[in-house]
């Protein structure tokens, strides 16, 4: 072959090598984070306001770091895992934009806050494919946790807790031979009526305990049925909890001070009554593990 004819083909290798492959998908990274940043950034700071001025959701500022603590312990697997690139991730990326511009237009902030999540495993999809997105699933899922729900649901949540918790106190103090009458969710003590209100509800602890036993039964343990477990019982164990307050506050109203029980008292209880939460929940999860062994051993 001639020197003319093989000059072409070395110049043409050259060329090629210029443009390495991960800077094509550097750049393509760029204009998806400029992009989503355009869409999402007014959605993003209403969320983050919501976390720092409402107490019902203030946990959710903990889930993202949560999601990214695991993404980040398991990123040598990840880095393990091939790159397969699938079309199927544009259908996700379409109905993602969709949600986006139907909580937009119809005012619905929850719908347009998912969307944001629905647009991450998309685009994890389309550019790494579906075994890539497998192993980021768990935290994945876990970003749904830092989404308010809406307030229809809220409050058809709220409501039955805040009557729960007021018919259980009653039936407590009751008990423990205090007079009371109960009428909705007030408490009516000789002393003064006890207004069982929305932030008395447990809504609060019962959103913060649930997220908490979600990343303790993911760390703490292995076994997914324990941690299914660990995660339903935040309910039981939330409620339960609440009503003890409301019986603590209660017998402070009667035998003590109205003042104190509704300033000081009321206040401080919140956070002892979440801490005995807490110990209530690793209680349970020791309980179940020695189960667990237990039936091991009989098997």
């Amino acid at each position: 072959m001639s020197e003319a004819a093989q000059g072409p083909m070395v110049e043409v290798g050259v060329e090629t090598s210029d443009v390495p492959a991960h800077a094509l998908a550097a750049w393509q990274w760029v204009v998806l984070i400029v992009l989503a940043g355009w869409l999402y950034h007014s959605i993003l700071g209403s969320l983050a306001h919501q976390w720092w001025t409402d107490p019902n959701f203030s946990h959710g500022v903990f889930v993202p770091l949560f999601a990214a603590l695991v993404i980040w312990r398991d990123r040598h697997e990840l880095a393990r895992v091939p790159l397969k690139p699938s079309w199927a991730g544009l259908p996700v990326i379409l109905v993602a934009l969709a949600t986006l511009l139907a909580g937009v237009f119809g005012a619905e902030l929850f719908l347009s806050r998912s969307s944001l999540i629905l647009l991450l495993a998309g685009c994890a999809i389309y550019f790494a494919g579906w075994r890539y997105f497998r192993f980021l699933l768990i935290p994945w899922l876990f970003l749904f946790l830092m989404i308010p729900i809406p307030a229809i649901v809220f409050n058809q949540i709220t409501l039955p807790l805040q009557f729960f918790a007021s018919e259980t106190a009653a039936d407590i103090l009751r008990l423990l031979n205090v007079p009371v009458l109960r009428e909705g969710n007030v408490i009516v003590l000789p002393r003064m009526p006890l207004e069982v209100a929305e932030a008395c509800s447990g809504i609060r602890s019962l959103m913060s305990l649930g997220t908490m036993a979600i990343v303790y039964g993911y760390f703490a343990d292995s076994s997914v049925w324990r941690r299914v477990v660990l995660g339903l019982m935040a309910v039981p164990v939330s409620v339960a909890a609440n009503g003890l307050r409301i019986v603590g506050t209660g017998l402070t109203v009667q035998y003590w001070d109205p003042d104190k029980a509704l300033g000081f008292f009321h206040e401080f209880s919140g956070w002892l009554i979440f801490v005995v939460s807490l110990i209530m929940l690793f209680g349970l999860h020791a309980l179940l593990r020695k189960t667990s062994r237990w039936v091991g051993k009989k098997t």
